[in-house]
């Protein structure tokens, strides 16, 4: 979220548990960035990370009195947003789990060349950029959900491994091992297979219609291309942490605006009968 001072947030926050909407709204809209970025990673498409950053919202709505000054408002988010989705089970690929063996047949054995245009006039470059965003995002489905979440922590968001380890429940030494090695995991598959990030065969122009047959990618809805980029300042680390020297070989950890859908939701809780049973709760 934006920064400010320890002051004005703590003034955000008790004007917010007093039942000032407009700070609420502050509050909420500093940190919709931050759980729909982590939901996106944890989850892996964008219906499931927008139902679960909803429902982790309302976490943070309903707890809010609960927050202490003992760490950063972001920290405090982060792990209720880690909580709730470690535990997630409602999303697509907790009921289809992928693996690096799946991922990589498919890309040495998939007969691309067979498919024919589906491409519905959408320029191609655009669609192997969707292809692109949505890929490395799946790809870290093949984690399991502790590494993935370590992985994210460390290597999207650079949270100090004191402040993981917190969060995560084991000591900073142990989160700068296990991340040392899952970022290591991740980077000799992209460097094995993927033509983009990596020495790999796989280029996504090449795949734009396979990849539509199969579902991965929608000419008429392009999630990730949409979601503009922008830089989202979070204070959940006084220090960024190198863990090791292949930092430049994910380049792919982009952060993307939360979606009007989510805005929206904000917006319509705040204004429905919902929040008067909360504030009076």
């Amino acid at each position: 979220m934006k920064q400010s001072t320890d002051n004005e947030l703590q003034i955000l926050i008790e004007q917010a548990t007093a039942g000032n909407k407009q700070s609420l709204e502050t509050l909420l809209a500093g940190v919709q960035d931050l759980v729909f970025n982590l939901s996106l990673r944890m989850l892996g498409t964008f219906p499931d990370a927008e139902d679960a950053s909803q429902d982790i919202l309302l976490k943070v709505m309903t707890h809010l009195s609960s927050f202490k000054k003992e760490s950063s408002f972001s920290t405090w988010v982060f792990a209720i947003a880690v909580n709730h989705l470690k535990n997630y089970k409602k999303h697509m690929f907790a009921r289809y789990p992928l693996s690096f063996d799946y991922y990589g047949d498919d890309i040495l054995h998939a007969k691309v060349r067979e498919v024919p245009d589906l491409t519905q006039n959408v320029e191609k470059a655009i669609l192997a950029e969707e292809l692109k965003l949505s890929c490395t995002n799946v790809m870290l489905q093949c984690l399991d959900t502790e590494s993935r979440c370590i992985f994210i922590l460390g290597t999207m968001f650079q949270v100090d491994s004191r402040i993981a380890g917190d969060i995560l429940g084991i000591t900073p030494e142990a989160y700068r091992q296990r991340l040392s090695r899952v970022r290591r995991k991740m980077a000799d598959f992209l460097k094995e297979y993927c033509g983009e990030y990596g020495k790999g065969s796989c280029h996504c122009k090449e795949r734009v219609n396979y990849a539509i047959k199969n579902h991965r990618i929608h000419p008429a809805r392009l999630d990730f291309y949409n979601a503009v980029p922008k830089q989202v300042m979070l204070d959940v680390t006084a220090a960024m942490e190198e863990i090791d020297a292949i930092s430049q070989e994910f380049s792919f950890c982009r952060l993307y605006e939360a979606p009007e859908k989510l805005k929206q939701f904000i917006e319509n809780f705040l204004n429905g009968a919902v929040f008067s049973v909360v504030e009076n709760g």
